[in-house]
């Protein structure tokens, strides 16, 4: 079976409370929950947390939370990767295997379920390959980047490309914090997923956005109105 894991524990120091917070009226993890399902892709969709009412919240928009996340696992320095593998454990204990997974992030209300079906189809498309997950290209070339030494001074990281055509440079790309498929051994034995046997899944940069900061909530909340406003008046 595919099995969506969505990690959502209860301690978000920068935004408090932030995978439960009010966004365009609902809490913000029912996106991700609501988005799982409409994706069709998965046998069950689970919420991995250590707050109660994160449970709750996540039963009322039609995930399951059948265990509870051990505290060792939910502070600010348990690694993703392994709390989905506790999660995996946990589930196999039922006795059906699991086959592929998808990490979702809570906060990700500009989802989109297409993607995660593009995502499943890349996965299993080639047997060699481990992961799939969004990614989104940088809006400028990283080889121009620019740095301030202790004096404030500006240099380049890359100086020798100062003048290289921007059209000449190698395309870069980052992480767009939204979902992570995997094969359920990847994850099981921690394998790497900025790797080679990884692929991604470009969107474009309107739909991603990685929501650390009251600044970030802001321009995320911008963003989803006008997407369904652009939504609206396309019919």
């Amino acid at each position: 079976m595919n099995v969506a894991i969505i990690p959502a524990r209860g301690g978000s120091k920068r935004i408090p409370r932030k995978n439960i917070k009010p966004f365009h009226g609902k809490p913000i993890i029912a996106y991700a929950i609501e988005c799982a399902l409409d994706s069709g892709c998965f046998d069950r969709v689970v919420v991995s947390t250590d707050d109660r009412e994160i449970a709750d919240i996540a039963q009322q928009y039609g995930a399951e939370v059948p265990f509870y996340r051990p505290d060792e696992l939910a502070d600010d320095y348990a690694p993703t990767i392994v709390v989905i593998k506790h999660a995996i454990t946990e589930l196999e204990k039922s006795g059906k295997p699991i086959n592929a997974v998808c990490c979702i992030y809570p906060a990700t209300p500009l989802l989109d379920s297409q993607d995660i079906k593009t995502g499943l189809s890349a996965l299993t498309q080639q047997e060699d390959v481990r992961y799939v997950f969004s990614a989104v290209q940088y809006e400028s070339p990283i080889q121009r980047a620019l740095k301030l030494n202790s004096h404030g001074e500006v240099a380049m990281f890359s100086p020798e490309y100062e003048m290289t055509r921007s059209q000449d440079l190698e395309k870069a790309y980052h992480d767009a914090g939204q979902f992570y498929w995997g094969r359920k051994e990847a994850f099981l034995n921690e394998e790497k997923i900025y790797a080679a046997h990884s692929r991604i899944m470009e969107i474009p940069y309107i739909r991603a956005i990685d929501i650390d900061t009251p600044e970030d909530w802001q321009l995320a909340e911008g963003l989803y109105s006008f997407q369904k406003q652009h939504h609206e008046d396309s019919f």
